[in-house]
Order: C-alpha cells, then structure tokens, then sequence
C-alpha cells in the first residue's frame, strides 16, 4: 500500500512561490491587502495543486467558526424553488463564501433530539443567523431573535432584529400610478395570505393610494387567498371574479404567480388582457417576460437584498454594528416598475 501523500500547509505553498506564509493566508482567508496579481497568482496555484485550507487553525485563532446558519422556514412550501427566496439565498450565499464563510442550514433536529433554532446554532456554534423567510409568531424564531446570536432577516420585521427587503409600499405606489397613468380608475387588487408581512403591507400600501387618489372602494375588487402558488391562485381566481359587481379596469397582483393564474382564469372568463382589463405582477421572477401577455411587474432586486444581508450580518458578527451605533433596524431596497404587454392605455 502506498503511503498518503504529505498534505501542504501554508509554509510549503510559501516556500513554492516565494512569498510569505502570512500573505498565503490572507490570499486564502480573504482577509487584508494583497495585490490582485499575487491573489490571482497564488490561487491559481493552489487550485493546481488541490490545497484545501485547515479550517481547524483559523478557527482556534480567530475564536469564529467561520459557519453561518440559515433558517429557510418556507411557509409557501416551495422549498429552495422558491421563485423570490431561493435567488436571495443563493446570491446571499456567493456573498459570503467569497468572504471566507459557509453556510449551514438550520433544523430542529440533531440526531433524533428535538432542538429549538438557538440550541442548534448553539451546538453547532454558527457564528450568525439569516432568518431567509418564516412565521414571525414561531417561538423558535423568536427565541433566536431574543438570544445573543446575531441575526438578520430578509424577510421578517421584528422589534430588535435587522432587516433588509423590499420597499413594498413603493413598489405598490408604482405599479398603482401606471395603470392610473393609462386612464383606469377602478384598480381591483389580488392579494396572497395575510400571514405574510409582505402581503400585509403591499394591501395596506393599496388601501391608502385608493384613498388618497379620492376613488370609491369596492370590496369586490379586492381578495386575499389563503394559499400560494400558481394553481391556488388559478383555481381562487374564479371565485374573485364571478364576485365582480362590474368588471375593475385594472387589477394589481401582489406576486408574479398570483398575476398569472388571474390572467389565465380571466380568459377563461372571456376576457381580454389587457384589453378589456390590465394587470400587473410583483416579483418579476423568470418567467414574467415570457408568459402571454408579457407581464408587466415590479422587479425586486434580489442581489441587493443579499448583498445587503450579508454586510448587516457580517458587520453585527465582526462587532462594527450593534443596537447601540444604528438605530435604523430596517433596510428598504428599491423596487423598479418593468412594463410589458400586460397593461395598455385605456381606450
């Protein structure tokens, strides 16, 4: 049998390519000032070479685990095919492994024990937590909030917890102002579960443009669907409109999905989109651009939610940002109107 091949440490590596062994690490642990030429030069190095760092040194020196934990609590149920989340989590999580860090999903079991989330991270010492998405009303979330692990949503707003998302209310008003632009003076809206902050707020957002643009309200125009998904929004479509009193000029759907299942029930129903009535979508996920009509819909800026995460999170970890030095616990990321065929100017 042969014998393993000795494995290279930093020194050996230094030694190669004449440099010192600090400079390796920084290069290696993305940490300090190095030239881009000697980075490049050394990683390509090492990549050659199939060197893979001793994680265990680092940790032992830096008293970190170098590990972030993520709660993924999907409440819609589309797991990491979440049209809006799994695209925050995979940029939030190319954000940090460039910084150096790995990402651990977070469950309540450990074996066959029962954990709540802080006796999870606590096992496994996380150094921090993104709350992707969840309940605002689990006690394990909230626990984790109230503990001292430092924690960032991207999704939930809660007293003591940073936050980074979309400004709903701003993407509502421009989604509201484009099709009042175009003449339409009945705007119906077509909203998913309470339960969701998001959804909250883009209805109270609506609610008040009706009021302050002085139009009358009429119930009818308005549904709040349990579920989520396409074919629930489908199926709850057919109920929303044969409740019609008489016809909106204009609905706002409150995601891409819940646009699409009303506008393939509206044909169904005889109607034109957007000829007889025009609809836009939030999200702009994938396959906006390419649904018939194209919809039109306001983009969320998924990379700059993650990216904006990740500095929160990273910031409350290394001890540059605490309670104490920002009062500002919530971060709102512009939105930007997309108009495609799914919205015309009123005849």
């Amino acid at each position: 049998m042969k014998s393993p091949k000795p494995r290279q440490t930093i020194y050996d590596i230094a030694r190669e390519m004449h440099l010192s062994p600090s400079t390796i690490s920084k290069i290696l642990h993305h940490t300090g000032k190095v030239s881009q030429a000697t980075r490049k030069r050394v990683l390509e190095y090492v990549k050659q070479a199939g060197f893979v760092a001793n994680s265990n040194a680092r940790i032992l020196k830096s008293k970190h685990s170098w590990t972030i934990g993520i709660v993924f609590s999907d409440i819609a149920l589309f797991g990491l095919e979440h049209p809006f989340f799994g695209s925050v989590l995979q940029a939030f999580k190319n954000d940090v492994e460039e910084k150096g860090f790995e990402v651990v999903f977070i469950v309540k079991k450990l074996g066959q024990a029962e954990l709540t989330y802080e006796e999870w991270c606590l096992n496994k010492n996380v150094d921090g937590v993104l709350l992707l998405t969840g309940d605002l009303n689990d006690p394990d979330i909230i626990g984790l909030v109230d503990s001292d692990i430092p924690c960032v949503s991207a999704d939930i707003i809660m007293p003591g917890l940073f936050s980074t998302m979309s400004d709903d209310k701003m993407g509502i008003e421009l989604g509201f102002n484009h099709v009042f632009e175009l003449g339409c003076r009945k705007i119906g809206a077509y909203c998913g579960p309470w339960s969701s902050r998001a959804y909250a707020e883009r209805t109270a957002a609506y609610r008040e443009l009706v009021a302050s643009h002085g139009l009358p309200y009429d119930e009818s125009h308005f549904s709040s669907i349990s579920g989520y998904g396409y074919q629930n929004a489908y199926d709850n479509a057919f109920k929303f409109i044969d409740g019609w009193k008489t016809p909106p000029e204009a609905v706002l759907a409150f995601s891409d999905e819940l646009a699409m299942g009303l506008i393939n029930a509206l044909k169904q129903r005889g109607y034109r989109v957007p000829e007889d009535i025009s609809v836009v979508g939030y999200d702009d996920i994938a396959f906006a651009g390419l649904f018939n009509p194209p919809l039109t819909t306001i983009r969320q800026n998924k990379v700059a939610i993650a990216k904006s995460a990740a500095d929160l999170l990273l910031r409350l970890i290394n001890g540059t940002l605490t309670h104490e030095n920002n009062e500002n616990l919530v971060r709102r990321i512009p939105v930007q109107l997309i108009v495609r065929g799914s919205t015309k100017l009123k005849s």
